[in-house]
Order: C-alpha cells, then structure tokens, then sequence
C-alpha cells in the first residue's frame, strides 16, 4: 500500500536534500550549488506529492486546504528567505512573485493546456458557475493587491501604509476561505466535469490508508523543512545570477513562481490531454487564488514584524498586462467551451510578458526623441529627472535645436544619482532670469 502511494523518488528526495544541506557547511564549489538547486526543485516535488496523498485521506474541504497551505508554505519560503537576504532591496519581489505567478497561471498554464486539449480533442467544455465564481474572486484579489497601492496617498509611493496592509491581508483571507467553502461545501457541484463523470477512474480511486497519510504527512513536513532551508541558502545565488546576466530583478519572481507551480502545471497538462479540462481549471485557478490569497499575508507579517518595506503596485506596463489578461480570461472562459483560439491567445500574452519582463521597454536605447522646436530666440531652462526620481539637475543655459533633435548636458546636478543626457527631460519655457534685454 505504502509503495503504491509513496513512490521510492519521494522518500529519497527530502533525505537527499537534507545531505546535501548538512555538506554546504564544508563544500563551496560552483557545481555543487547546481546539486542545491536540483535538490530545492525535487524537494517541491515530493512535497507536493505528500501534500496530496493526505489530501486524498483527509478528504473535502481539507483536503485542499492541506494542498493549498502546503504549496503556500514552499512559495512563501522562498520569498521570505530572499527579503531576509536582500533586505530593502528585495521590496519588490513578493509583487514580482505574485504577478509572475498569476500570468504564468492565467497565460502560460491556461493557454498551453486549452491549445494541447483541443488539438486533441476539439472542443472542450466545462462547468461554467465554478469558472466564473473562481475568475471573479482572483480578479478582485488581483486588484486590491497589485493596481490599487497606485492609488492610495496614506504611503508614498506604490506601497500601502501599515494599517492598510492589515486590512489588506484580511480581505485576501476572507475572499480565500469564502471561495474554499463555496468550492467544497456549499455548491461543490459547480466545480465538477459536466456530464457523467461516474467512468472517472482517477475522481473515484480509493483513498491512501491511515498509515499511508501519517508517513506522507511526516516525510511533507522534512520536505518543508529541506524547501526553506534550500532556498535561503540559494537566494543569494539567484539574484548574484540575475545581476550577473544583466537581467531585471523581476526575473527572480518568475524563477520562483515557475518552482512553485511547476507540480500544478505537470498536473493540469495531464488532465487537459485526457479531456478532463474542469479538473485543469480547478487546479490552475485553485493555484492562482492560493497564490494571492494566502502567500501575500504571511509576506505582510513577516514584512510589519521585520519592518521591511513591501512594495506591491505595478508599474503602468504590468497594470496593462494584468487588466488584459483578466479581460481575455473572462471572455474566453465565459461560454463554457474552448477551442486551441482561446489557447494560442492566452499563449501569445504570456510571451509578450516573458519578453517585456526580461527585455523592458525602457531598456530600448538609442532612439531619438523628437521634441517640438520653441520659437526662435526662446531660452530654455530643463529639471532632468532620474529614474528614481531622487537626482535631478537644472541647465541654466540656453538651448539649440538642430532638425527637431534636443540635447542637454546638465551644468548643476544635486543627489547621489549621476544625471545623464539620455534621461527624461521636462522642457519649461520660462526665461532664466538675466537673459531678457
């Protein structure tokens, strides 16, 4: 019974794991760091393989919710051992982890399953209460956490204050806990396989024994265990190998989102090639709820209990991003079938996102402003702003414009930032004081 529940590469994962920790003490070497991280991604593995075993045992509603803490617990680990390492500067990371996660989820998992499902199958269809209920509960949690800190002027900057981000985390758990009990209690039958789902060996197999649940429970909790200390003991790793490809920092929340979803992707993508696509929503959406729902509130305490600074509003390209994939979501979930349409869409969003995150727009140099000239004979003063808005510098001399081209060279500059041509620049046409005649 044990072996056909626990596969052998489940128990071997968190003891290698935990070896290869205890060998970190006294082995430095390139190589092994590549060991590390082999070990962090069969650690979530075997976790999550555990997490359902119980899950299967302990039956609805708890079921999920020991699948939904456990995947919880990995992603929240990951980020709290990278804001711990980096301090303020990781203020961004649990907004890039969450955003990542959810166009992963919404783009990458939705769009690759409903393109492989219905290259198999055609058209596809599922319940369409359960998905509308799921969508309008994400895009709610989605809003409140990543596009209205934009707003708020209690904080400055995309940040909320301290009260705020309480209450925040209240409303994401209540929002959580409402749709688990809608899910599992009150109308469960919105979220199972329309038509006669009775054949469904897989939905009807017979749960592990007591004794198989108490080892999966144990070997989940030294899998845990291995995942947090895996992962502070790699954070640095990460970000050194971000920074050293010249890569953006966001790229870390995409890293750790796609570890953390990659056992629900596995899944998902096996339900949609056996024309069980209810299922893959279930478990694509369930994910992306318990994703927001669940990791943003361990991350504000452990944020107000360190005094970090937990940055969440994105910027106007992620708000763009975020507000179109919701939309295309709502339309292509909103009848109840698919067809591969509805997957190459999803596809196509999540590979602008991949590229504008790795390849920002601002990043494009080398192309030329065009400014309108100013009538002949106007002087012009210009405030040149950093990106981060700290620096600036004012030109106090008078400029030339050459076939629509504008060049400035600051002759003061104030802040700690070194204030190059090629920011932006804030025209003002006000005469510099002695220049009338």
């Amino acid at each position: 019974m044990l072996r056909d529940h626990l596969p052998i590469a489940t128990w071997i994962a968190p003891v290698v794991g935990w070896l290869l920790l205890a060998a970190s003490i006294f082995v430095v070497h390139p190589m092994f760091l590549l060991l590390l991280a082999a070990a962090l991604v069969a650690c979530v593995l075997a976790g999550v393989h555990h997490a359902e075993v119980v899950a299967h045992r302990v039956g609805e509603p708890f079921g999920t919710l020991v699948l939904a803490l456990a995947v919880t617990v990995i992603e929240a680990s990951l980020i709290v051992s990278l804001m711990i390492a980096a301090g303020d500067a990781a203020a961004t990371l649990a907004r890039d982890t969450i955003f990542a996660a959810t166009m992963i989820i919404l783009n990458g998992m939705v769009g690759l399953f409903l393109l492989t499902g219905g290259t198999r199958h055609g058209e596809q269809e599922f319940g369409l209460y359960g998905v509308n209920a799921a969508l309008a509960t994400l895009a709610t949690m989605a809003a409140l956490t990543l596009i209205l800190p934009n707003t708020t002027t209690t904080a400055a900057g995309p940040v909320y204050s301290s009260s705020q981000l309480v209450l925040i985390a209240i409303v994401l758990l209540i929002l959580y806990c409402s749709f688990v009990l809608v899910q599992t209690v009150r109308h469960r039958d919105y979220f199972l396989p329309p038509g006669d789902a009775a054949s469904d060996e897989d939905a009807h197999a017979e749960p592990p024994s007591k004794t198989t649940a108490m080892v999966s429970g144990l070997l989940l909790l030294v899998c845990l265990g291995a995942v947090v200390l895996l992962a502070k003991a790699l954070s640095p790793v990460i970000e050194a190998s971000v920074a050293a490809a010249g890569a953006p920092k966001a790229v870390v929340g995409i890293i750790i989102a796609a570890i953390v979803l990659l056992p629900e992707s596995i899944a998902a993508l096996k339900a949609a090639k056996l024309d069980r696509l209810q299922t893959s929503l279930n478990l694509a959406l369930g994910s992306a709820l318990a994703t927001i729902g669940l990791t943003i509130p361990v991350v504000v305490v452990v944020a107000l209990g360190s005094g970090m600074t937990l940055v969440l509003g994105l910027d106007n390209k992620g708000m763009v991003l975020l507000a179109l994939t919701l939309l295309v979501a709502t339309l292509s979930l909103g009848t109840g079938r698919t067809t591969v349409l509805q997957g190459v869409v999803h596809l196509v969003i999540f590979a602008v996102y991949l590229f504008t995150t790795i390849v920002p727009l601002s990043s494009w140099r080398g192309r030329k402003r065009k400014l309108k000239s100013p009538p002949a004979g106007v002087a012009g003063a210009a405030m040149v702003h950093s990106s981060g808005g700290s620096a600036f510098a004012i030109c106090s001399r008078s400029f030339s414009y050459q076939g629509g081209n504008f060049s400035a060279v600051p002759s003061v500059s104030f802040g700690s930032s070194q204030v190059k041509p090629r920011l932006s620049v804030t025209i003002s046409n006000r005469i510099p004081p002695g220049s009338r005649k």
